[in-house]
């Protein structure tokens, strides 16, 4: 028993003097750098208390590398195989849709750009007034594609505000590079404006689309054509860079390791990011030229720091401006109509256009 007590003392004793016997842990990482860059640990995000029950079966139960998906596209040159693949597979969702909404929809070509334009029905008892809403389907600058995102995304609202709403096919990635989609946007702006007032049309779009939303503005601005009634900027910002806190934690939030990339770098080509025609953000003459804007996204979306930035330089640069942000949910979330959080979003962009585009 001495002899016991006498090994525990010296295992002790060595323990402290670092003989061997023990061994020194590695030092961990500073958890927060000399230049304020934090290194996260790993934990546990269950679903937001806020999310209704439809949202909380809806989330994903395995992650899904969209940026991935579009790199590969791109890559094995399957781009335009996927733009018919989604005009097909879209096709019985718009059509029911439209039954739903009571709207009509027919295809057209708008100053040199295709489209299609849906036209409230008769049936419906709403009042166009002459209000036109002009939608920028969302897409990565790759796959946006008016007859599927497109219809999808511009059915909703023009059955909500009663308007007419062209949905277009604008020039994308890997067939042009920027301007080549502010330029289309502007040529059917310049049309529409033959018979209708500034103040008689909106433009809006989801992720790329409403990107291009804000890039499109500027463009008008750098034009001389007249700032619309009113613009949504939907699940993105005025900042083609797609960046802040948020663009650093959306894809550990989706279960993934890989660093975001930006989808829209294969439209970008070398063009400056920081040109205001680009990311209208970095000008403040630029923004006091946007007109009433209203942003929508949420806190596990990438854009979310950006969307944050953007309304509040709108702000200061003295634009009616809303922001509205649904907790816990991922990018372009209102997609999936069936969620409750879809149809409050729905309502929102219904008055917003309502309540500021001319009667």
């Amino acid at each position: 028993m001495r002899h016991v007590k006498k090994l525990a003392g010296l295992l002790a004793l060595c323990a402290v003097q670092g003989t061997g016997f023990t061994q020194t842990p590695p030092a961990k990482p500073n958890p927060i750098e000399t230049d304020g860059t934090v290194n996260v640990p790993a934990f546990r995000l269950p679903p937001s208390v806020y999310l209704s029950e439809e949202a909380k079966k809806a989330l994903p139960r395995r992650p899904l590398d969209a940026n991935d998906m579009l790199t590969q596209l791109i890559e094995k040159k399957r781009v335009p195989a996927t733009r018919e693949m989604m005009t097909r597979g879209g096709a019985s969702m718009v059509r029911k849709l439209a039954e739903e909404y009571r709207v009509n929809y027919r295809e057209v070509t708008v100053g040199g750009v295709h489209g299609y334009l849906i036209t409230p029905d008769k049936r419906s008892g709403r009042n166009k007034n002459g209000n036109i809403l002009i939608n920028l389907p969302g897409g990565g600058f790759i796959v946006a594609n008016a007859a599927a995102g497109g219809l999808q995304e511009s059915i909703p609202l023009a059955g909500r505000t009663g308007f007419e709403v062209l949905t277009i096919d604008y020039r994308q990635a890997p067939e042009a590079v920027f301007p080549a989609a502010s330029e289309d946007v502007a040529a059917v702006y310049r049309e529409l404006l033959k018979t209708r007032k500034a103040s008689q049309i909106g433009i809006f779009g989801s992720s790329a689309g409403g990107l291009l939303t804000a890039q499109a503005i500027a463009w008008f601005q750098h034009v001389k054509l007249p700032a619309p009634g009113a613009a949504g900027i939907f699940c993105a910002s005025a900042d083609a860079r797609w960046a802040g806190d948020s663009w650093y934690t959306f894809k550990p939030m989706q279960g993934l390791t890989t660093p975001a990339t930006l989808d829209e770098r294969f439209y970008y080509g070398n063009h400056d990011l920081l040109d205001p025609l680009m990311s209208p953000i970095m000008s403040s003459d630029t923004l006091r030229y946007f007109p009433a804007t209203l942003l929508v996204t949420s806190t596990r979306a990438g854009e979310v720091s950006a969307a944050v930035n953007t309304h509040r330089e709108l702000i200061k640069a003295k634009v009616k401006a809303d922001l509205h942000v649904w907790d816990g949910l991922d990018h372009c979330f209102f997609a999936n109509q069936n969620l409750p959080e879809a149809q409050e979003a729905l309502d929102v962009m219904t008055d917003f256009f309502q309540k500021n585009l001319r009667r």
